[in-house]
């Protein structure tokens, strides 16, 4: 059977990349918790199956956030694992896991464990809400700009609160930038998600999937996601500032770095574009010797040119 850090490999790149920089407990607390957030997300993308296939099963796992069910968490996930239909062979793992994964997080030390089945719980239901208005073959489309920020606030914004809140356990230190922190949480990971949204805003719309407003320009989405990330530079410079463990600081940068470099990327090349893994261990190497400098670990990128001047 897999462990922990195993399961995150096989379901993340960014966050396999950034959560092993964290301290303990929040290590562990974090890694939990994205599985958690990762299982549920991955019955509201499932290519294919029915609505109230999705719905059911957020509802179910919800349940089993309320405490120890082993019986009907093995059904549920022998169950989840031969019906929900999923590409990549790291989600279905998970499935089978989770047994194991929920086992892991009932051991959380209960102000952990309380922080992470409220928040998990509000991303489900509200993830349950988007599923409902799309169609019974999974397709949704957004209307507008506030609706496209409702729904990052449900599948990315609620994350950023909930990471926020698991950081302040337990660091009295962290007390006079707290109020900035948590003002800030939720448009870092808007701004995360906005820049996904962008970046696989193609492949999205094969499977139905609109995020992106038909009457919303491709410029104001990157203009709000640029937004976002300056939002982003600032709280992890509140958490640096404040002294926060550089583990976590790089924690917080990381995703900042990459989501610039890959916003850069996608407006030069379009969607689908990448940021390549020379570039990823570039990034990391710089931001590791900002660190060693004690210079600050982010800082708010130039205006990009709009176009060449004669």
């Amino acid at each position: 059977m897999p462990d922990l850090e195993e399961l995150l490999i096989q379901t993340s790149r960014t966050f396999a990349l950034s959560i092993p920089h964290l301290p303990e407990p929040t290590r562990s607390e974090v890694t939990i918790a994205y599985l958690l957030f990762r299982i549920a997300d991955t019955f509201e993308d499932a290519p294919g199956w029915q609505r109230a296939e999705k719905i059911a099963a957020l509802e179910r796992f919800r349940r089993l956030l309320d405490g120890p069910a082993e019986e009907e968490a093995a059904d549920s996930s022998q169950a989840w694992r031969d019906a929900v239909p999923c590409a990549q062979p790291g989600y279905h793992e998970l499935l089978a896991q989770v047994p194991y994964v929920l086992d892991s997080f009932f051991t959380l030390a209960p102000p952990a464990v309380r922080l992470i089945r409220e928040h998990t719980a509000r991303t489900i239901a509200g993830m349950a809400g988007f599923v409902a208005r799309g169609t019974d073959r999974g397709e949704l489309t957004l209307t507008d700009l506030e609706d496209l920020r409702r729904y990052c606030y449900v599948v990315a914004g609620i994350v950023g609160e909930l990471l926020t809140e698991l950081f302040l356990l337990g660091r009295p230190a962290l007390s006079p930038v707290a109020a900035a922190l948590r003002r800030r949480a939720a448009l870092f990971g808007e701004g995360l998600q906005l820049v996904n949204i962008l970046k696989d805003s193609a492949a999205d719309a094969l499977e139905g999937r609109h995020y992106l407003p038909a009457g919303v320009p491709r410029a104001e989405v990157m203009a709000l996601a640029r937004q976002d990330l300056a939002q982003a530079t600032d709280y992890v410079l509140d958490l640096q500032g404040a002294g926060a463990e550089r583990g976590m600081i790089t924690f917080n940068a990381l995703p900042v770095h990459l989501a610039h470099a890959t916003l850069d990327r996608v407006e030069e090349a379009g969607p689908g574009a990448k940021v390549s893994r020379p570039e990823v261990f570039a990034i990391v190497r710089r931001l590791n010797q900002a660190l060693d400098d004690n210079a600050p670990a982010v800082w708010h990128p130039l205006p990009r040119q709009m176009g060449r001047t004669a």
